[in-house]
């Protein structure tokens, strides 16, 4: 199985650890490895999320302000969005 980051997933990350950065750049960079590893974990355990609010996805809480919205095939795992908690999703 492989993991494919969506280029919406790949800023989405950008975002969190830049913006993280400009405060804290160890910070960041273990949420950096946080996220990846969170990310990772879905190719053993693909159903770990629950199921997403958006038809076909499912959605991994990896930390207590961040989701993982990702899609499985048989082949991959998608990552299709980075989230912090605090947005709305699906958007309006």
């Amino acid at each position: 199985m492989e993991l494919i980051w969506s280029h919406q997933a790949e800023h989405d990350l950008d975002g969190v650890v830049s913006y993280i950065a400009q405060n804290n750049v160890q910070a960041a960079l273990a949420m950096d490895m946080l996220l990846v590893e969170a990310a990772e974990s879905l190719l053993l355990f693909p159903a770990k999320g629950r199921p997403g609010l958006v038809p076909g996805t499912r959605e991994l809480v990896a930390h207590e302000h961040y989701v993982l919205v990702y899609q499985r095939t048989e082949e991959a795992v998608i990552i299709a969005a980075v989230l912090h908690t605090s947005r709305q999703w699906p958007p309006a």
